[in-house]
């Protein structure tokens, strides 16, 4: 009973670092998106700085999920959760990681009115903070129901994503001079895409956490 009792409390800090280190992507995506949106520089700069603590929350979180394994050897449903936060921990690096370049875009398109203007842009990222908060939260009470739903809004993501690339695409041929700020948007534009995978990755692994069974959704 002892040994149920610690390894149960081990199990609460790690899912408490998860919590933290999700709280932190969706923070730091929230600022690129207005670094971006208001050409903040500074914010953009900070951003950019947080991706070591995120990274060094990733490497605390699996360095004590391997001790977790090798000293509780857990089995069934308690081994398949300290696997799936190896995932988790790596997909939600990745997506910080994404929000670093959103960071960058904000310092590389500036101020330029025909770029401001790109809301798609801003409802992926939106979406993806979203879609970070809700993942988390299914994942914390083992909701794999809730988990299908949040994997669901990465469609929003996608359809915003190619929208934008159709309206940049006509911006390019009408102002030739802007395409080396257009294909940086573009390539903005691709990062949240691709953020928006990761969580619904995440998803699949909470799936299998509660479950038992893999499950594609990212089609």
């Amino acid at each position: 009973m002892h040994t149920r009792i610690v390894f149960l409390e081990e199990l609460n800090r790690l899912r408490h670092d998860i919590l933290t280190m999700a709280t932190k992507v969706e923070e730091d995506l929230g600022k690129a998106l207005s670094a971006l949106r208001d050409n903040d520089k500074e914010l953009a700069k900070e951003v950019k700085a947080d991706d070591a603590v995120i990274n060094a929350l990733q490497i605390k979180i699996e360095d004590e999920a391997a001790i977790a394994i090798a000293t509780q050897q857990p089995v069934a449903r308690d081994l398949r959760e300290l696997v799936t936060i190896f995932k988790l921990t790596s997909n939600l690096e990745r997506a910080g990681d994404h929000a670093v370049h959103l960071a960058n875009a904000a310092l590389k398109l500036g101020n330029e009115p025909s770029f401001r203007s790109m809301e798609h842009l801003e409802r992926m990222a939106e979406t993806g903070q979203e879609m970070i908060r809700s993942a988390i939260s299914a994942y914390l009470s083992q909701d794999a129901e809730g988990a299908r739903k949040v994997a669901a809004l990465d469609d929003n993501i996608d359809k915003e994503h190619k929208i934008l690339i159709e309206e940049v695409l006509i911006l390019m041929k009408e102002h030739p001079k802007l395409i080396k700020k257009a294909i940086r948007l573009l390539n903005a534009s691709g990062y949240l895409e691709r953020l928006g995978d990761h969580i619904t990755n995440i998803c699949e692994e909470i799936i299998y956490m509660v479950e038992g069974k893999h499950e594609e959704l990212n089609e």
